[in-house]
């Protein structure tokens, strides 16, 4: 039979909308912010680290990175997310969210800034330098993820939970907007201050000295909406669920509460003593986590691996795609600041027009539609669209039907952030008890992190052309970006079959998904099985 409820927690899932909710959502958000910012600016900056450290004296084509430092440098973050994201949500569980929150963010903003003063006295120790920063700043992105995600989870009330945790995630498009418009005002500064002539017409001036500070400054702005909201996330209160239901102080978390919600809760520390005495005291490698739980942590940590893979791959390289379609001239007919101005455009405009859009339909459908039916349908789309790109591939490399292309590229991109690319972040902050919550969520996101670091080094080589004469310089013949988008849009489809393994939380309190609430004889029957 059902235990009852603590009174701190119904208060929380009851709760009108109010301001804390927005505060809450800001305080977790601009940590999104910040981490889309860092993870996507570097792909704005590769072509001019190329042509500035990689320059080749009389080479027809401005210098790039050799294959291994651009994987490096595009894959390192994503190494170090991955680790975070095991290692701080672990963390959440055992020391509380709240005192690990405020050393994830700290340690964003002090690698921004020390990413942008990576040094060194050759090419290869400048990028050595930023690859070592970058891994370190992607440890503390890696945090962001499973505590703003519980954090978020366990203030909101359960009727718009979903549509707070999805908000909270949009900030993402805001981050990668933004990015790009830094990239872009920075860069028209630089051009109209410095002036150079194409690569065609002179190599060697075409990357001006002043052109070493732009990715730089671009890098280091990372840290300053980070910086901002340190001391709101420092002056925010543990979660309810976490100090009554894991550190079993009923007093503190009602106190907490009561400040929050501005209303007087009753303590109930006998209720909290009951709740842990029955509770079946599980771990998360036993047999009885892997009856109750097991199926779903397989289907979140599927469904965003299979995810990372092509949204991450698409991401990191739109801009090979743009320069194939020919949305990007020729990389000798622009100089170095140019490329940075022409790269960043096309893909604030993806931003803009797909990317932001798709987060907000997330934000305001979740708690209509449900997780389970927008992410079926998400998956379902970008399989469509993706193979709509590659089976006519040849039809879209034609200059009349360009925009066509960008047009259904966005489409995908609009479904992955309607879809899938919110809810995989979703739903693992919902239907797993609260003293594995953070770790369970670490665990999925470093699962689609290790999808990205698949999606990001994996593309590189992929879709270079079949003609090793015409791949870019040091990548060995690939399969094409034909294939390659064939290959994702079969990714895609996978993803579509496991969505079948995730249960719909719509609607549902924390403790009713979970089981929390209920007794052993319960408990026996409580067996998570997947919603179809």
């Amino acid at each position: 039979m059902a235990g009852e409820q603590l009174q701190v927690l119904n208060a929380l899932d009851v709760a009108k909308t109010q301001w804390y909710h927005f505060t809450a959502i800001i305080i977790a958000g601009m940590g999104f912010f910040t981490d889309a910012y860092d993870l996507f600016c570097i792909s704005l900056v590769t072509k001019l680290l190329g042509r500035i450290y990689y320059h080749v004296e009389g080479a027809a084509k401005p210098g790039t990175l050799p294959p291994n430092v651009s994987a490096a440098v595009n894959g390192v973050a994503f190494c170090g997310t991955l680790a975070g994201q095991l290692f701080f949500g672990w963390l959440g569980d055992k020391l509380g969210r709240k005192k690990v929150y405020g050393m994830t963010l700290l340690m964003m903003v002090i690698c921004s800034i020390a990413s942008g003063l990576s040094f060194g006295s050759s090419s290869k120790s400048v990028m050595a330098t930023l690859c070592f920063f970058r891994f370190w700043l992607g440890f503390g992105i890696g945090g962001d993820y499973p505590l703003s995600a519980t954090i978020m989870s366990e203030y909101a009330n359960k009727k718009t939970r979903g549509a707070f945790i999805a908000a909270v995630f949009a900030m993402q498009g805001f981050g990668i907007l933004a990015g790009g418009i830094f990239a872009i005002i920075i860069a028209s500064a630089f051009n109209s201050a410095f002036e150079a002539p194409p690569y065609k017409v002179d190599p060697s001036a075409s990357t001006v000295p002043q052109a070493d500070y732009v990715w730089r400054i671009v890098l280091m702005l990372g840290a300053l909406p980070a910086l901002l909201t340190y001391y709101w996330r420092m002056k925010m209160p543990e979660t309810a669920r976490y100090t009554a239901l894991v550190a079993k102080d009923a007093k503190q978390a009602a106190s907490d509460m009561s400040k929050v919600l501005q209303m007087d809760i009753e303590a109930e520390p006998q209720k909290v003593e009951k709740i842990a005495e029955s509770k079946a005291k599980f771990g998360l490698f036993s047999r009885e986590f892997l009856q109750r739980h097991g199926l779903h942590l397989l289907g979140t940590t599927t469904t965003w691996f299979l995810l990372d893979i092509a949204f991450y791959s698409q991401n990191l390289f739109q801009k090979d795609i743009f320069s194939a379609i020919g949305w990007i001239p020729p990389a000798n007919t622009m100089n170095a600041i140019d490329e940075v101005f022409r790269i960043s455009r096309a893909q604030t405009l993806i931003a803009l027009c797909s990317t932001v859009p798709g987060y907000w339909f997330t934000v305001f459908l979740i708690d209509k539609m449900g997780r389970f039916a927008i992410q079926l349908m998400g998956f379902f789309f970008m399989t469509v669209f993706m193979f709509a790109l590659a089976i006519p591939y040849d039809h879209w490399t034609h200059k009349e039907n360009r925009i066509g292309f960008v047009v259904m590229y966005s489409l995908t991109f609009f479904f992955a952030n309607f879809g899938p690319n919110a809810t995989t972040f979703v739903v693992p902050a919902e239907i797993f008890p609260a003293r594995f919550r953070s770790t369970c969520h670490g665990i999925s996101a470093a699962s689609g992190k290790l999808g990205a670091i698949v999606g990001a080094f994996g593309f590189l080589y992929l879709a270079q052309n079949k003609d090793k004469a015409k791949a870019d310089a040091g990548y060995p013949a690939g399969i094409g970006i034909k294939n390659a988008l064939l290959l994702l849009g079969g990714v895609n489809a996978l993803g579509f079959l496991f969505t079948f393994l995730v249960p719909e939380s719509k609607g549902k309190s924390l403790e009713e998904m979970t089981g929390e609430n209920e007794d052993d004889a319960a408990q026996g029957d409580n067996r998570t099985v997947p919603v179809a």
